[in-house]
């Protein structure tokens, strides 16, 4: 099958919806689903790989604040994996990133293990962790009460999504269902081609 790398376009906000859903759906990130594509902040490349029907099949957004960039998004089509889409996006992503003045691209994820292999593979070094935890009233139904200190008058808790240090990990895991170690990856871009090693 044959695909295209190219800049997206507004054109492509449902495909590209459809396929950041669908490449979430058996990761950490399964429920983080939008209703609209979100706009950068930042002037980044955001690219996409398309198929011949022109259908968004992989997305890799970046934004760039000084010399930093920074993965927002990136998510291939479960039917259109394994075929190289990523490190293409990848190079790609890089090379724009460069020409706009940074030096560094990161990336912060959870603790997928095919995630955190695809960013090592790519020749990204690991640093930084803190925690993302939920509290959630259907997974435990008193995990929202203890994780909120305070509700507002009138108001139940039923869901909270929180950030806690790592040292807190073994605790926490003890207290609530899901807890999940957010890292951050980083690959310097003046002396780097993603993916080399593999």
């Amino acid at each position: 099958m044959s695909y295209t790398i190219r800049a997206y376009t507004p054109a492509d906000e449902t495909t590209w919806l459809r396929c950041r859903v669908l490449s979430f759906l058996d990761t950490p990130y399964f429920d983080d689903v939008l209703r609209t594509k979100p706009v950068s902040a930042t002037p980044g490349p955001d690219l996409v790989a398309v198929d011949a029907s022109g259908a968004v099949v992989a997305i890799m957004d970046v934004g760039i604040e000084g010399e930093l960039a920074t993965v927002d998004t990136v998510a291939v089509h479960p039917d259109h994996q394994r075929r190289g889409l990523g490190r293409r996006l990848l190079r790609e992503a890089c090379s724009r990133a460069r020409q706009l003045g940074a030096t560094t691209l990161d990336a912060w994820t959870r603790d997928h293990p095919g995630t955190l292999a695809w960013y090592r593979d790519m020749g990204f070094t690991e640093s930084s962790h803190y925690l993302h935890v939920y509290a959630n009233h259907y997974t435990a139904p008193e995990e929202p009460v203890r994780a909120v200190e305070q509700a507002g008058d009138g108001l139940r808790p039923i869901a909270a999504f929180l950030h806690a240090k790592l040292a807190d990990e073994e605790r926490l895991r003890g207290e609530y269902t899901r807890v999940h170690v957010c890292r951050r990856f980083a690959l310097p871009l003046a002396t780097s081609t993603p993916g080399s090693q593999g």
